[in-house]
């Protein structure tokens, strides 16, 4: 069985990045990321924390707003023409705001692809010239850096939300892959009647090993705090079956790589204003 190992992918990927942060400044240009927050949840610290280390390790400047007014801090950040990229660290205390708030990314600055690849559910909305979700790149990555085939696969994704499901399913479409769309409090017996099997809905332990057959791929990208500890959708019980071809690890399966992408966008902002 295959563990499907995002961080090794973004090391690789980490050493071109350092070239590209060496080019732009070379031509006077310092790459920078600002995140906004408005809490101190522990899953959205830690995966500030991460972006900001590997910000850091890449001479890219991340500054980390942490602002009750979030829709002014965009403000100013879109005014900003030192700032390339923006992000929004999701979710707000009041998440009813989210499509309000993060449609006031400037599209030339959402790196996170979080406005503009999504918009009141249509799968099919896509402003030309900007990012796609993160995750959903890192994800895309992380299969073909495996050699995963979803061409002629039956795909499960399992959760719709905006940085995920939503755009995962528009670019999977679009690309002629046989995609089915579950919902966290859909029939996921019927999980076991596909071949790859992903997942993003922050439902603790959701992905249960019945539900998984032999043979499937098993790409776990939802997180959520219990009891303190970061944890995903899919339970421990599936990552103890050796039947499986292919499984994202505990630790460092689809995060790294998104944070990988995120970077990727910024640096591609950059550029871009050059």
């Amino acid at each position: 069985m295959k563990l499907l190992n995002g961080a090794e992918i973004a090391g690789y990927m980490k050493l071109n990045q350092v070239h590209q942060v060496r080019g732009l400044q070379a031509r006077g240009v310092q790459p920078k990321l600002v995140i906004i927050r408005d809490s101190d949840n522990p899953v959205i610290v830690k995966y500030v924390n991460l972006k900001k280390q590997y910000g850091d390790d890449i001479d890219v400047v991340v500054e980390d707003w942490l602002r009750e007014d979030v829709a002014q801090a965009i403000a100013e950040a879109n005014e900003d023409a030192t700032v390339h990229g923006i992000i929004v660290q999701l979710p707000l205390k009041d998440v009813s705001q989210t499509d309000t708030v993060v449609s006031k990314i400037a599209p030339a600055k959402d790196v996170d692809g979080l406005a503009s690849n999504y918009s009141s559910g249509d799968i099919s909305v896509q402003t030309p010239d900007i990012f796609e979700s993160a995750t959903a790149t890192a994800i895309n990555w992380l299969l073909a850096g495996y050699d995963i085939k979803l061409q002629g696969s039956r795909i499960a994704l399992v959760g719709r939300g905006r940085l995920v499901g939503a755009p995962l399913e528009r670019m999977w479409r679009n690309s002629g892959y046989d995609v089915t769309v579950f919902r966290s409090h859909s029939d996921l017996s019927e999980l076991k009647n596909f071949d790859i099997i992903v997942s993003a809905t922050g439902v603790p332990h959701l992905i249960k090993t019945e539900m998984v057959k032999p043979g499937a791929v098993v790409v776990d990208a939802g997180t959520a705090s219990e009891d303190g500890v970061l944890v995903g959708d899919v339970d421990e019980t599936v990552r103890e079956r050796t039947d499986l071809s292919a499984i994202t690890p505990k630790v460092g399966g689809v995060g790294p790589l998104t944070v990988t992408a995120l970077f990727e966008h910024v640096l591609m902002a950059a550029n871009n204003r050059l």
